[in-house]
């Protein structure tokens, strides 16, 4: 059994997977404010569900920057320096700790699930801020791994602004006063692709990916608005550089875990 722990800025995720790959048993629970309270709720619920389990591994996704097992910087959560690993070392016995970005997680696992796995694809995932994983040849790029796409400089509304701040699904609600799910004018739509535009067009021509997979709670709804993004770009773009295609995340809200599943499955073989 494998154990995977999609920590979030609202919920925590645990989740295990059997044998064969399929996800087992999952639970939830509110991601508290501080990291002394996360730790003592994830230890109890990983105790208390699989304690008495054969567990092969346990991948934690920290939303951040995570750097020898610590996590460095999570943005939403404003969790800085937390050691993880050390905060959960020994919770399942002998069980190895890996410790993970979630979009990085979310990356490896949508272009595994691929037809064809590309030499290079960007994930990003657009919800409460902008993430990214970049995968090369169906690998965490190890090179590229603390990249943070979503805190790219890029010019909107005359200002140089980090690109999250205006096209993340947060900054969405404060333009429009609504989520997503509830935008139906096609102009907003437009003007929501125009906004997500403008860090591609910054990003493409310096990683010039095969495939870039949308992801996230504003990826759920790439139909509305993926046509005229591509078409932005496709406008603007220099002439040599292609277009990347453009692809829906196949689990949206699971990406994250089932990226926590292949990365174990990576790590124990190489072990």
């Amino acid at each position: 059994m494998l154990v995977a722990v999609d920590t979030g800025g609202t919920k925590t995720l645990v989740a295990s997977f059997l044998e064969d790959g399929r996800i087992g048993e999952q639970f939830k629970f509110p991601t508290p404010p501080s990291t002394s309270e996360w730790t003592k709720e994830l230890r109890e619920v990983l105790e208390t569900h699989f304690g008495n389990e054969t567990v092969e591994a346990i991948v934690v996704a920290m939303p951040g920057i995570v750097r020898n097992g610590v996590a460095v910087w999570c943005n939403n959560l404003k969790w800085a320096n937390f050691d993880v690993e050390s905060a959960l070392k020994g919770v399942l016995g002998d069980a190895p700790l890996f410790i993970e970005n979630d979009a990085n997680l979310a990356g490896l696992a949508e272009t595994r699930q691929l037809k064809e796995i590309p030499a290079l694809s960007l994930y990003v995932t657009v919800s409460t801020g902008i993430g990214s994983g970049i995968i090369t040849e169906g690998k965490i790029n190890p090179e590229l791994r603390y990249s943070e796409v979503g805190r790219s400089l890029v010019e909107f509304d005359g200002a140089v602004r980090e690109w999250e701040t205006f096209a993340s699904g947060k900054a969405i609600y404060k333009a429009y006063g609504k989520y997503a799910r509830d935008i139906t004018s096609k102009r907003a739509w437009h003007q929501i692709a125009d906004r997500i535009s403008r860090g591609f067009l910054a990003i493409i021509p310096v990683l010039q990916p095969d495939v870039i997979i949308i992801g996230g709670s504003i990826g759920t709804y790439f139909e509305r608005y993926g046509k005229d993004l591509v078409g932005i770009l496709k406008e603007h773009m220099p002439a040599h550089i292609p277009t990347p295609k453009f692809v829906q995340a196949k689990h949206p809200e699971l990406a994250v875990i089932y990226g926590c599943y292949y990365y174990a499955l990576d790590a124990l073989a190489t072990a």
